[in-house]
């Protein structure tokens, strides 16, 4: 009894904190509206208005981690029965992400006509009785960053009811994750100079925020779950994620000013005070190797609780940097000045680190390494040519998405094309060669029988699951290379994407993983689809070329430019002609593609001689040994039916 009654008074003292934060939030948010809509020129929608925006995104981010954190925290700890379902210890976390994101996409909803009213600065009950809804909240970016917020809620409290397999919550993982960073992208982060590199550090902040903040107020409210070694290291790697990119963040929205002179500054200071408190706590308890108690729990979530606040009143804030700076065109469409026109050199030396992929590039190559370092010290070999190849494919990431060719590419369509062809077809090759999921097989260790799976089993099961045969079926991935090609581009959704860096993440994200699969089913050597015989990967790679060069043709032979409005507004004055521009990009889309087909076909060609010579080795072992070879085997097994029939 004493132990429930603990618990209770634990939860009331986080909903204590709760309510703490909403008064206060309550009462900054029309001040804040106020102030952030007369620095837009933007009339003033009314208190209520501006203090349901703030507490709304509150709300809105809280349900969001919480869904994050329970659904890693399955992830993490569960312990799929034979049937491929989580444990009875999972099912509450899994009740608790089934509940709050109910409660997720109906306050998502909500903040959409909030956003929407606030800015246009219009009240609530004005904009929803008036016949503009629809045109305001199109013209509102916050707002239809929240109307993806509320779709990805609504899959997730969907797709969350009808499944309880391990495998389901992976899944559900990627919409949770996408609702997370999608309002982020759209507020203060996407806006003003710099705003490319401060996109990308918002998504891995928000990102590793959530994990940390999720898993630390899923271990307070539910106090039965096992709190494992696995998610004290986890969360101590996202804080210190969340730590250097909130940091950076900080950095870019300051801009030289002093930090306590807005209220933007001095919400950035308590919430990094207390991540770094809560961070240092992580840290000697991990070294001590101590399960946190459950008042440590406790104190940590109210702390996290506390954070979120923090972080949504800095996101309904008016960064200092943004109250001093003249804004440019530049500023507005890329965030960054292009002077001169592109050149080798210049394509090489105007660096502007990505945050985002940049770094996972620099990550992976080293952890490759750090594996292949730890397989020979094991006294087990690792061929040379796989190294060769993952390392240069990290190096050509890291290249296309952080130096002068992604500068150029956000505002140049013949440049944008060459990344695009880069990421799509070049790049994958070379990382599907470097065989990571063998390499990983060999290095993880499997988790002892009787205990809770590991990274090993984790990857097997992802490697082997139906979402991923279905995705990496030759056909399927043959579709989702070329018809995102024309679906892209073709459409008008490239127009949305090459608007916003965020779209030109999502875009590199999507060619290079479309890639991956596609050339995974033909040189793969790391387990995984279905694949055909070598003269059908053959042909299926040679099926994509007249794709290719119809598209590079069509894009060439257009009368209309591809998205016209907005390299018309960004307007480089060393540009002569969009058109021209873009049939050189067309161009660039129909002969790039005979460097990557020539190095398939010679991985293919070394494939195919590499398994005939095993067979033919395996054959003479067989003769030598006295076995009928393959010929005989099959000659006598049609006179034996024959025998059988008469």
């Amino acid at each position: 009894m004493s132990t429930a009654a603990g618990v209770w008074r634990e939860r009331l003292t986080l909903l204590g904190i709760v309510a703490g934060c909403t008064v206060v939030l309550s009462m900054s948010g029309a001040h804040l509206g106020a102030q952030r809509l007369a620095a837009a020129g933007i009339a003033d929608p009314g208190t209520a208005t501006s203090a349901a925006r703030l507490l709304g995104h509150w709300a809105g981010t809280l349900a969001a981690v919480l869904c994050v954190g329970a659904l890693v925290w399955i992830v993490t700890t569960a312990t799929p029965r034979d049937d491929g379902r989580i444990d009875a210890a999972s099912f509450p976390v899994h009740l608790l992400v089934e509940r709050i994101a109910i409660f997720w996409a109906c306050c998502a909803t909500a903040m959409i006509v909030i956003s929407a009213s606030a800015d246009a600065g219009i009240p609530v009950g004005r904009l929803v009785a008036g016949p503009g809804l629809g045109s305001t909240i199109a013209a509102s970016e916050v707002a239809r960053g929240w109307c993806v917020t509320a779709i990805c809620a609504l899959v997730l409290a969907v797709g969350v009811r009808f499944t309880l397999r391990w495998m389901g919550h992976c899944v559900a993982l990627l919409p949770a994750l996408i609702g997370v960073i999608a309002v982020p992208v759209t507020g203060n982060a996407g806006q003003g100079p710099d705003h490319d590199i401060a996109t990308s550090a918002v998504i891995v902040f928000a990102v590793a925020m959530a994990v940390w903040a999720g898993t630390k107020i899923v271990a307070a409210v539910l106090q039965d779950v096992v709190f494992r070694r696995r998610v004290q290291a986890l969360q101590l790697t996202c804080g210190a994620v969340a730590i250097v990119y909130g940091a950076l963040l900080a950095t870019l929205m300051l801009g030289g000013l002093p930090i306590l002179g807005s209220a933007y500054g001095r919400a950035v200071v308590v919430a990094g005070a207390l991540l770094v408190l809560v961070w240092a706590g992580d840290g000697v308890l991990l070294l001590a190797r101590r399960t946190p108690s459950r008042l440590v729990n406790g104190v940590s979530a109210a702390a996290m609780i506390v954070v979120t606040a923090a972080v949504a009143l800095a996101a309904n804030s008016v960064p200092p940097r943004f109250t001093v700076h003249e804004f440019t065109t530049w500023d507005v469409f890329l965030g960054y000045q292009l002077d001169a026109p592109p050149s080798p050199v210049s394509l090489m030396t105007e660096w502007r680190f990505d945050p985002l992929i940049g770094t996972a590039a620099i990550v992976l190559a080293l952890g490759y390494l750090v594996a292949v370092v730890r397989l020979r010290r094991r006294g087990d070999q690792w061929p040379v040519g796989r190294t060769i190849a993952w390392s240069l494919g990290c190096l050509a990431l890291l290249i296309t998405t952080s130096s002068g060719v992604r500068a150029y590419g956000s505002a140049m369509f013949s440049v944008h094309m060459g990344e695009h062809m880069a990421l799509n077809m070049f790049v994958p090759v070379l990382l599907v060669l470097g065989a990571p999921v063998t390499l990983a097989l060999r290095v993880l260790p499997s988790a002892p029988k009787g205990e809770t799976p590991g990274p090993r089993e984790w990857l097997v099961w992802f490697v082997h699951a139906p979402v991923t045969r279905f995705l990496s079926h030759p056909v399927t991935a043959f579709l989702l290379f070329v018809g995102s090609l024309y679906l892209v581009y073709f459409t008008p959704l490239f127009d949305t994407l090459i608007r916003y860096h965020w779209g030109h993440e999502f875009m590199s994200v999507h060619f290079l993983l479309t890639g991956y699969l596609y050339y995974w089913g033909i040189i793969g050597i790391d387990p995984g689809p279905r694949r055909l015989p070598f003269l059908g990967r053959l042909g299926l790679l040679f099926a994509v070329m007249p794709f290719h060069a119809f598209f590079g043709i069509a894009t060439m032979t257009m009368t209309s430019s591809l998205g016209e409005s907005f390299y018309r507004s960004v307007n480089l004055p060393w540009l002569q002609s969009i058109s021209d521009d873009q049939h050189m990009g067309g161009a660039i889309a129909w002969g790039s593609s005979e460097l990557p087909v020539i190095i398939v076909v010679i991985a293919l060609v070394a494939q195919w001689a590499r398994q005939d010579r095993r067979a033919g080795a395996r054959e003479d072992r067989h003769s030598d040994r006295g076995y009928d070879d393959e010929l005989d085997a099959y000659n006598a097994m049609l006179s034996e039916l024959a025998r059988n029939r008469r």
